[in-house]
């Protein structure tokens, strides 16, 4: 470490918390902070976080979750819908290459590192393949993935499940190219693309299962939501839904504070759920069971999103160039990094036990 990151280390490890969030900011643009003070101030925002979530009494705990779910019913579907669109998802594929595992795990973002997932690429198939199990897929039912991202799950159900029908819904026609290349080259013929925003998008189908992998986390009326999802199951049909969260509070994302850095450049309009907080929008669907998933897994994959891109940091420069310009490319690498960075001290808080993933599977009412 230079002399000059030493120094900005030890003033930023001594600084009052409102300095050290503007000298962060103000020297992360030009890749200054070394990742040990990254990793030192974003567990001070997590814990500065978890001072304003809990409440002194759990009779007090439950009356903000409340407040907060009957909150939601008086928004619409989503908010800003074309913002995140835009800081995730039309990035060129090349970039996600470099830099996910091999089924592009990352709109169903949190793998399972389970005994045997030796490799990103395990931990990735170990989670889809829970997805199918807890969902109780069976080849030859027709799929729904609403919000499919990069098309993980969709395509790893079209391989396995051959006699199964899949339609995928995205935001990003980048995504959409990507998935048809992808079907080509495996020469799949049982999955369908279908670019929409799903807070206005309607369509007359019904399908066996449908499945949500993080995108609840971009929605506000869940019991609207619910409700139009629910529309499109048959009477023996199974929803599965797979959020992050809270174990314990729910939260908007906003960009409010100097602080707010994740959400002004990588989720403006997102939601932190609960832990169990969708058992309170059951006016279409019944829940069946709920998982929670330690937020180990989730660390452990963003660890290893940082690892691959730090590999192919050459190779990520001209695509950084291309995307955002020659003058910003600096600065966005440094943000991905600090990104995964963040991702992975949130959800490694705590030995994984405040921020983790929750699984739901409902049934039609």
């Amino acid at each position: 470490m230079s002399q000059a990151k030493r120094l900005l280390m030890e003033g930023l490890m001594q600084a009052p918390y409102d300095a050290t969030v503007r000298l962060m900011l103000a020297s992360l643009e030009r890749n200054l902070l070394p990742d040990a003070v990254i990793r030192r101030l974003t567990r001070l925002l997590l814990a500065s976080r978890l001072r304003s979530g809990y409440r002194p009494s759990t009779e007090l705990q439950l009356s903000d979750l409340l407040h907060f779910a009957h909150s939601l019913r008086d928004m619409p579907i989503a908010i800003k819908t074309d913002k995140p669109k835009a800081q995730h998802y039309e990035l060129p594929a090349s970039f996600f290459k470099l830099v996910l595992g091999k089924n592009f795990k990352y709109r169903c973002s949190c793998c399972y590192f389970s005994d045997g997932s030796k490799t990103l690429e395990d931990a990735e198939e170990a989670m889809l393949e829970l997805y199918c199990e807890r969902s109780q897929l069976k080849d030859g039912h027709t799929v729904l993935d609403v919000g499919c991202g990069w098309g993980s799950l969709s395509l790893y159900i079209a391989r396995k499940y051959p006699n199964c029908m899949v339609t995928g819904i995205c935001n990003s026609i980048t995504q959409k190219a990507f998935i048809e290349e992808q079907c080509r080259d495996q020469q799949l013929q049982n999955v369908d693309i279908i670019v929409a925003d799903i807070s206005t998008f309607e369509m007359e189908a019904s399908f066996d299962r449908i499945y949500s992998i993080e995108m609840f986390e971009h929605m506000k009326n869940y019991q609207d939501l619910l409700k139009k999802l629910s529309k499109w199951m048959k009477q023996d049909s199974l929803l599965f839904v797979h959020y992050f969260c809270h174990k314990a509070f729910a939260y908007h994302f906003e960009d409010i504070n100097e602080d707010d850095w994740i959400t002004r450049y990588f989720f403006t309009g997102g939601t932190m759920p609960s832990a169990n907080l969708l058992l309170y929008f059951q006016d279409d669907v019944s829940i069946v069971n709920h998982w929670l998933v330690n937020g180990k897994h989730y660390a452990q994959t963003s660890e290893e999103w940082l690892k691959k891109m730090d590999q192919n940091l050459a190779s990520i420069k001209p695509i950084m160039e291309s995307t955002y310009g020659k003058e910003q490319a600096v600065k966005w690498a440094v943000y991905w990094r600090t990104f995964f960075i963040a991702v992975a001290e949130l959800f490694g808080y705590n030995n994984g036990e405040e921020w983790m993933v929750a699984l739901f599977l409902f049934k039609k009412k």
